[in-house]
């Protein structure tokens, strides 16, 4: 959405940065007595190729708690055999992008000739699910919703991948800069999508997990989110950037301009991160993932809707004090909901 901030980054962390992470993460061990995890996420994280991965990958598995989850983020195109080997080696979950089926996927996951990546996906994912500790490695897939797109031909293709679950998020866009396809901030072409992938889900006798659909429902039950933008949990999350910058959810560039940076510079090179995040503007920050509109405060509900993504509250005149974009979506959808469990219960009774 316009961010350039990478232009300024390098394309790899030098080695002294990749010591002072590890050496970052360690503090935050000791410190902390609420574990935490782990992403690599890019751009591409696998650009940084076998060798340098292996290495970064056993010293954070030596270094932290056999709990502490590690992750990676892929567009699965550089994920080899060998790859695979060095990440199930240091037990790495690893989520695959993939946004249905060719025609969906390629529509916007090309490469710098203009080339549809689908197929080299797929292979990948082949690859994944053959692996002997496919279990442990593969997290599952996900897929940024196309609201254009086939909801049926999308949950068939993905759920045909044998992914043992399924990510869904919205495309990124605010209420300043509308969403790709969404007509108004009272438009419901999200909601509508994601509504008859509900209902092809729940009527699915083996579907695979949709984390966002699970979430939303237990919390309609009265049970506990676990999903970043869903229910009214917080969650703590910096962005260690390639040149060992900390910053704030990196989800924040869309909305505008320098939006994901803190005042203070921080970095990995000279600064502790319990010293981030006991600093103000950390908490503030962090303050800031609960939603402050009236609106938000007052809604029957925002313990299933948590307000959404700040990135996506966000517009020009009143900044973050929004709902979000997608409230009237996530209102159809949860409505949807209420039907399924409405229904279910009267058949019980």
């Amino acid at each position: 959405m316009g961010d350039d901030g990478w232009k300024t980054q390098p394309k790899l962390m030098s080695a002294d940065v990749k010591a002072a992470v590890v050496k970052r993460l360690i503090e935050l061990k000791q410190e902390q007595a609420e574990p935490f995890s782990v992403v690599l996420h890019g751009g591409e994280p696998l650009m940084m190729g076998k060798a340098r991965l292996d290495a970064l990958l056993g010293e954070l598995r030596q270094s932290l708690t056999p709990e502490t989850g590690l992750h990676i983020q892929t567009n699965g195109l550089l994920l080899s055999n060998e790859m695979l080997d060095v990440l199930a080696q240091h037990r790495v979950g690893v989520s695959i992008s993939l946004d249905g089926p060719i025609s969906v996927h390629d529509k916007f996951r090309v490469d710098h000739q203009d080339g549809g990546s689908h197929g080299k996906v797929i292979d990948a994912v082949v690859r994944i699910t053959a692996h002997p500790d496919a279990k442990a490695l593969f997290s599952g897939v996900l897929a940024v919703v196309d609201p254009e797109s086939d909801p049926v031909a999308v949950y068939t293709a993905l759920k045909a991948t044998g992914a043992p679950s399924i990510d869904f998020l919205y495309r990124d866009g605010n209420r300043t800069n509308l969403p790709y396809k969404k007509a108004s901030v009272d438009s419901v072409e999200y909601g509508a999508w994601m509504s008859k992938i509900l209902d092809l889900y729940l009527a699915d006798e083996a579907p695979p997990v949709i984390r966002i659909l699970d979430d939303m429902i237990r919390l309609l039950l009265g049970g506990r989110g676990i999903k970043e933008g869903i229910g009214i949990t917080d969650y703590g999350i910096v962005v260690i950037d390639t040149d060992g910058s900390i910053q704030k959810n990196d989800t924040l560039k869309s909305t505008y301009s320098t939006a994901d940076r803190f005042k203070s510079p921080w970095s990995v090179l000279r600064d502790r991160l319990s010293d981030v995040m006991e600093n103000n503007e950390f908490k503030s920050y962090h303050v800031s993932q609960r939603p402050s509109s009236a609106t938000c405060k007052s809604c029957p509900l925002l313990d299933i809707c948590g307000g959404g993504m700040p990135a996506h509250r966000w517009s020009a005149e009143a900044e973050f004090d929004n709902p979000t974009v997608f409230c009237a979506d996530q209102k159809l959808l949860i409505g949807r909901m209420q039907e399924w469990i409405g229904d279910h219960k009267r058949a019980i009774a």
